[in-house]
């Protein structure tokens, strides 16, 4: 499957264009979580997908290296992290909501599972 922490380019616009990376870890607190980071001016953007309760509807890959980089709701949307068309939907509905910062901004955490819908429809998820 590759490097999980390559960084791979993309490309938005003439003016915009993010490095970006996915991986998936236990935290400290036993909990697994997929991590989309994006780095643009010197900007950390990172979407994190935490693990539910089985009866949450919120699936991460939780390790297994079949599903890498997948995650899903209960109602049959999977979305692949390592695809460019996911990435860019989530950076595009990020920009949508003013969820991204400007050049020289803090870094940003955000929870994906909020921007999951909309991005699961935009990518017919």
């Amino acid at each position: 499957m590759g490097n999980d922490r390559r960084q791979r380019r993309l490309v938005v616009d003439e003016r915009t264009t993010w490095l970006w990376s996915h991986r998936q870890k236990r935290g400290r607190d036993g909990v697994w979580r997929d991590a989309l980071t994006l780095y643009r001016d010197g900007v950390r953007v990172r979407f994190v997908f935490l693990a539910g309760a089985p009866d949450s509807g919120r699936y991460t890959s939780e390790g297994d290296h079949w599903y890498e980089g997948c995650v899903a709701d209960g109602r049959g949307n999977l979305l692949n992290l390592r695809e460019p068309g996911v990435v860019r939907a989530l950076v595009e509905e990020a920009g949508r909501r003013a969820l991204l910062p400007g050049p020289g901004g803090l870094p940003v955490e955000l929870d994906g599972w909020e921007l999951f819908p909309a991005v699961a429809a935009a990518t017919d998820g």
